[in-house]
């Protein structure tokens, strides 16, 4: 397992994906969910969700998560621990960011700024630790 992502890690996940999130609830057994996420130039995982959902919950007790982006013949697993913010302007930063890459429709993306804002949203970070790659 490597703790940097190779060259074409790196482009499979800036194309147009979901990926999906592992945090492990209080009995010790996983609790899964598909998220948007933004990968940053020094290799961050950005990520952004409603704080009171499970996930949150979750990781506010364990902040260890697994994230996985793939499709029929390729996958990427990132590892580490993730720092939680409910700084809302960083909120509001890291929204518009998803915004870009996930509504097409530039038209539209204020007013779904603005619902999701009202969710009080927190803001999900990690630098992943360990990095599984598979392709056939």
């Amino acid at each position: 397992m490597a703790s940097k992502l190779s060259t074409w890690a790196l482009e499979f996940l800036r194309e147009d994906r979901v990926g999906v999130v592992s945090t492990l609830n209080a009995d010790g057994s996983s609790h899964l969910t598909t998220m948007w996420y933004l990968l940053t130039d020094d290799g961050t995982i950005i990520m952004n969700t409603p704080g009171r959902n499970q996930k949150v919950k979750n990781l506010r007790r364990d902040p260890r998560i697994a994230f996985c982006v793939g499709d029929r013949t390729r996958s990427v697993s990132l590892y580490g621990r993730v720092s939680i913010s409910e700084d809302q302007e960083l909120v509001r930063r890291d929204l518009g960011q998803l915004l870009e890459r996930y509504v097409k429709d530039a038209s539209i993306r204020p007013q779904v700024l603005e619902t999701f804002i009202q969710q009080s949203r927190v803001a999900l970070h990690f630098v992943p630790e360990k990095v599984t790659e598979f392709a056939v």
